[in-house]
């Protein structure tokens, strides 16, 4: 089976890179899977998260904080190039922090409707807390 070349980056460090079966994202328009071949396609990226299925036929899981995914086909195979605002893989997350942290800032953003900011971190405790094991 074809595989694609994939990076996932973030400003500080490069998170994920090697070589996969398929790519699995959610943009801010829905959600979309990536195989070898795939067309050329630039999508911007939500708060959540992106599953890399790997040539063995396991996944890895992990949270991205929004973003762009880039894909790129031509002679020398297809890449996908994930340039993410911030990305943690499901192993580095503390599901319970990441709770404690929703219910947290549930509270702020009750008190505060204006949350000046706080939604987006919201979206990102949220989606660090609902990832799957």
């Amino acid at each position: 089976m074809a595989t694609v070349d994939v990076h996932v980056v973030t400003p500080e460090r490069e998170v994920w890179a090697g070589p996969a079966r398929m790519v699995v994202a959610r943009g801010v328009e829905g959600e979309l899977g990536v195989l070898a071949g795939h067309a050329p396609l630039l999508v911007r990226l939500a708060v959540a998260p992106l599953r890399i299925e790997r040539e063995d036929g396991s996944w890895d899981a992990m949270v991205v904080d929004g973003g762009f995914l880039h894909v790129t086909s031509g002679e020398d195979g297809t890449r996908v190039d994930v340039l993410a605002n911030g990305a943690d893989l499901a192993a580095d997350v503390d599901r319970d922090a990441a709770r404690a942290r929703v219910g947290a800032l549930e509270a702020q953003v009750a008190e505060a409707p204006d949350d000046g900011g706080l939604g987006q971190e919201l979206a990102q405790a949220r989606a660090r807390a609902n990832l799957p094991a």
